[in-house]
C-alpha cells in the first residue's frame, strides 16, 4: 500500500477545499456569480500541486517552454526505506533493489498522490464518490479472485491485452497468444457486480494496479483509431463533432474526417465525467485518491512493468503480457508534436486543465508547443 498521506494542506486564500471543487465543475470552466466565493481555478490548481509535490509539477511545466529532460530526482533513503524494504508486495515479494529508474519513478508518483490526495475534500474511500463517479470507477476495477488482485483498465493504456490475461489467469482462454476478438465484457468480473461488503474487502486485501501514459499520447491513439478505423464512433461521434465545428458540414456528415482540433474542441467543450472511456481522464475512471493503488505502471515500460505485476501476484510461469503485434504501428512522438503545433495554442489551453491531475499526478511533461519548438 501507498505510505500514509502527507498532512493536508489548506487551500489558498478564498478558495475552496481542492477535492470539492474538482467534483464540482469542469476545471476548464470555471464560473462564479456575484458574491459567490473565488473558485479553483487552473492556477490556483497548479499552485496548490507544485506545493504538494514539492517542486515536482514545476518541472513538469517547465515543460511547455523548454525541452524537459530526464528528471534529476532521487529519493532521500528514508523515503526510499519505505518503498523498497517495508512495503510488501503479494507473496512476500518487493521491488527489485536494482531497478532505480522504477523506485524514483515510482517514489515520484506516490508521493504526488499522496500530496494532492491529502488536499481538504479529496475522496478516501469509494464511498466518499458521488454516485456517478463510484459507478464508473467501480465499473472498470476487474477482480482476480485466484490471484487476489484487482486492475482498474484504461482504455488505450493496453487494456486490451490485460483482459486476455486474466481469461487465461481464470481459466477461461488457453494462452494470450489465440487470435480471437477481444470480448470486454463475458468472462470478466468487475468490481461494480460484487455487494457492496465483498467491495470493500477486496479494496481493503487485494494487490491493485493500474496503467498509465501520456495522457496526449492517449488521446491522439485514440484519434486515430476511432476516428480512423471504426465506423461505429465515426458515426456516433464523428458525425456530431463535424456537424458542431465545422461551419458548412451539412446535416449528414459521414463523419470519417474528423480533424484533430476539431476533436480537442470537442473535448474541451465536454464534461470529463461524461466523456467515453477512451478519452475520459484516468483521474475520472480509476479514481487514484478514493483507491490506494500498490502499483502504477507505465505504458512506456508496459511489457516490464507488466511482467513485474505477473511476477508480484504469483501468475504461473506460463503466463506472460502478450507482445505488441507485428503489425501495430504506434503513433510516434514526431506525429504526436505536428498534429499538437498544428492546433491552435488557445484550444490547447483551454484542454490541458481537464488533463491536468493526469500529468501531474503521474508524471509527464507537459507538451513543449512553443514556436521555436514547433519550427524545430
Amino acid at each position: 500500500m501507498f505510505p500514509r498521506p502527507l498532512t493536508p494542506l489548506a487551500a489558498p486564500n478564498g478558495a475552496e477545499p481542492l477535492g470539492r471543487a474538482l467534483r464540482r465543475a469542469p476545471l476548464g470552466r470555471a464560473r462564479a456569480g456575484l458574491g459567490a466565493p473565488p473558485l479553483l481555478l487552473p492556477s490556483m490548481l497548479m499552485f496548490a500541486v507544485i506545493v504538494a509535490s514539492s517542486g515536482l509539477l514545476l518541472m513538469i511545466e517547465r515543460g511547455i517552454l523548454a525541452e524537459m529532460k530526464p528528471l534529476p530526482l532521487h529519493p532521500s533513503n528514508r523515503e526510499g526505506a519505505a518503498w523498497r524494504g517495508t512495503v510488501r508486495r503479494p507473496g512476500g515479494l518487493t521491488l527489485d533493489a536494482g531497478d532505480s529508474d522504477l523506485q524514483v519513478r515510482q517514489d515520484i508518483r506516490n508521493r504526488t498522490l499522496r500530496a494532492v490526495c491529502g488536499q481538504p475534500g479529496m475522496p478516501r474511500d469509494p464511498w466518499d464518490l458521488p454516485v456517478g463517479q463510484r459507478r464508473t470507477l467501480l465499473r472498470h476495477i476487474l477482480v482476480s479472485d485466484r490471484y487476489h488482485f484487482l486492475y482498474c483498465y484504461v482504455p488505450k493504456v493496453a487494456c486490451s491485452n490485460w483482459k486476455r490475461v486474466l481469461k487465461v489467469l481464470a481459466g477461461v482462454l488457453d494462452s494470450v497468444d489465440v487470435r480471437l476478438k477481444m470480448d470486454h465484457r463475458n468472462d470478466l468480473v468487475f468490481l461494480a457486480d460484487l455487494r457492496p461488503e465483498e467491495i470493500r474487502y477486496r479494496l481493503q486485501h487485494y494487490f491493485k494496479f493500474l496503467f498509465v501514459r501520456d495522457p496526449l499520447e492517449r488521446l491522439f491513439s485514440a484519434y486515430r483509431n476511432k476516428f480512423g478505423e471504426i465506423r461505429e464512433y465515426q458515426q456516433r461521434y464523428g458525425a456530431e463533432i463535424v456537424r458542431r465545428y465545422r461551419s458548412g458540414a451539412g446535416p449528414s456528415p459521414a463523419g470519417d474526417d474528423v480533424t484533430f482540433p476539431e476533436f480537442l474542441r470537442y473535448l474541451v467543450d465536454e464534461d470529463p465525467e461524461r466523456m467515453n472511456e477512451h478519452w475520459m481522464p484516468v483521474y475520472h475512471l480509476c479514481q487514484p485518491c478514493a483507491v490506494r493503488y500498490d502499483f502504477v505502471g507505465s505504458y512506456e515500460r508496459l511489457e516490464a512493468d507488466a511482467n513485474q505485476v505477473l511476477e508480484w501476484v504469483r501468475a504461473p510461469p506460463h503466463v506472460r503480457f502478450p507482445a505488441r503485434q507485428a503489425w501495430y504501428r504506434p503513433a510516434s512522438q514526431e506525429s504526436l508534436h505536428y498534429h499538437l503545433c498544428s492546433a491552435p495554442r488557445s484550444l490547447l489551453q483551454d484542454l490541458l486543465p481537464k488533463y491536468i491531475l493526469d500529468f501531474s499526478l503521474f508524471a509527464y511533461p507537459l507538451p513543449n508547443v512553443t514556436r521555436e519548438a514547433c519550427h524545430q
